[in-house]
């Protein structure tokens, strides 16, 4: 009898382990898939912050570079991708199409150095710098606590775990190609006209 007694607390007290142990790791997954998700609410926030930048910053270049269409209207798409995005994936592309979009807005500003010393131009565009600063900061702590989630749930024991509760790894959100070529500085066209007198 004393013989099935040990038995018996032996195997409760190695199910009670493994009960436990399943129930904090799951509660550590459900913790880390928190902060991943309150981390892309803050780079969602910030996307959202600067597209409703992108109107006024538009509208006043557009006073000064009317010929230059092509580049408002890539600002529109992006702007409508943002706003009609669901996914993460799908926000992730919209503000990738945004970062080109601005790259391009801002090389239009350098054709014209009347634009650059309007105030209310400068003041958009300082604000437009702080919310990307925000922004860069943003995707950077977001892509940490994803790559940490994801790297959680392929783990072995968690990935039968995350596999059991269907937890899914989450996506990074990469700088975009046109982000990383090299820009082009063009010292001459900034040199002061000295034929003037």
């Amino acid at each position: 009898m004393k013989k099935g007694l040990v038995a018996l607390i032996v195997v409760v007290v190695v199910l009670g382990g493994i009960a436990l142990r399943l129930v904090s790791g799951y509660n550590a997954l459900v913790t880390q898939q928190t902060q991943v998700r309150t981390a892309w609410a803050e780079v969602d926030n910030l996307l959202l912050r600067r597209n409703d930048l992108i109107p006024n910053l538009v509208e006043t270049v557009k006073g000064f570079a009317a010929q230059e269409q092509a580049v408002f209207g890539a600002i529109a798409d992006a702007r409508a991708r943002l706003a009609g995005a669901g996914s993460t994936q799908e926000r992730i592309a919209a503000g990738q199409a945004m970062d080109t979009a601005l790259s391009r807005l801002l090389l239009v500003v350098e054709n014209y150095p009347e634009l650059r010393s309007s105030e209310n131009f400068m003041r958009l565009q300082d604000e437009l710098a702080g919310t990307e600063n925000r922004l860069s900061v943003g995707r950077t702590r977001y892509n940490e606590i994803a790559g940490g989630f994801n790297a959680a749930i392929r783990r072995f024991p968690m990935t039968l775990m995350a596999g059991l509760f269907r937890f899914q790894e989450e996506p990074f959100y990469p700088v975009a190609a046109e982000a990383k070529q090299v820009p082009r500085v063009d010292f001459q066209s900034q040199r002061p006209d000295t034929t003037r007198g």
